[in-house]
């Protein structure tokens, strides 16, 4: 664990300043939780603040870097992964115009069971 006031005045400041305007909240604990580690508060005392847990706290402690912010950014910012492509989809609203029964169903309507 990092001594208190490892961050240099730079460091501080900008993570001080992505803290104000980080729009992600995971984004924004992990910058808080370098500033409160900074000030000398240990990995518990993080993890009864921000009210997550120990683990979370020591892995963004240990593998957070404040000279690169995007080193405490995950891709859950960017979103799921899509797993149908745009092909598959267009696939998929041009079976959905057509009738079941042209697929050899007996039924009248799709289902999403039966689209899968």
């Amino acid at each position: 664990m990092p001594a208190k006031d490892f961050l240099s005045s730079m460091q501080k400041k900008r993570l001080q300043k992505a803290l104000q305007e980080g729009n992600c909240s995971h984004f924004r604990e992990r910058v808080l939780m370098l500033l409160l580690l900074n000030d000398g508060k240990t990995y518990s005392e993080i993890s009864a603040f921000i009210g997550c847990s120990y683990r979370t706290v020591a892995y963004w402690c240990v593998h957070g870097d404040p000279d690169q912010l995007d080193s405490l950014r995950d891709q859950r910012e960017h979103g799921n992964f899509r797993k149908a492509t745009e092909e598959y989809i267009q696939l998929l609203v041009e079976v959905s115009k057509k009738s079941p029964h042209q697929f050899g169903y007996e039924c009248q309507h799709w289902s999403g069971e039966r689209l899968a």
